[in-house]
């Protein structure tokens, strides 16, 4: 496991244990928790993600399915996949949502992603550069 991914564990790993009154800042960036369900295993897993709030739709978060610009989707994105229904805890206050992928080229996906590639100092955009696989935005309305 790379130093990186030890770093998002144990980020995640914190806000979940502390229930959100650490860990809502990483590296400098808004993050939640993102709790889905395993798609084989069926399983709760968790995931600390940097987030953007959609500007038109305030009520809706924003993450991005980058996995740091590797050729695979992160896991989590095939649990969403199977499943829509997620848990997101924003601080300290956890609810129910319902996860939604966004491609490149569907209406307003240009407009999201650059809202979630502001807010993480553009990162995505350098993630996007470095995999042809394509990059979603994924947003999670409360249900």
């Amino acid at each position: 496991m790379s130093l990186y991914s030890r770093l998002l564990t144990t980020h995640a790993a914190i806000y979940e244990r502390t229930g959100g009154l650490l860990g809502h800042r990483l590296l400098g960036v808004p993050t939640i928790l993102l709790q889905t369900t395993g798609r084989k295993s069926g399983l709760q897993r968790s995931s600390a993600l940097v987030y953007a709030v959609d500007d038109q739709h305030p009520e809706t978060l924003l993450v991005v399915a980058s996995n740091g610009g590797a050729d695979r989707p992160p896991a989590w994105l095939l649990n969403i996949n199977a499943k829509s229904d997620v848990t997101v805890q924003l601080r300290r206050k956890k609810y129910p949502a319902t996860a939604t992928p966004i491609f490149p080229g569907e209406p307003d996906y240009d407009r999201l992603m650059k809202l979630c590639d502001d807010n993480n100092k553009g990162r995505y955009a350098r993630y996007r550069s470095m995999t042809k696989r394509p990059i979603p935005v994924v947003a999670l309305t409360p249900r």
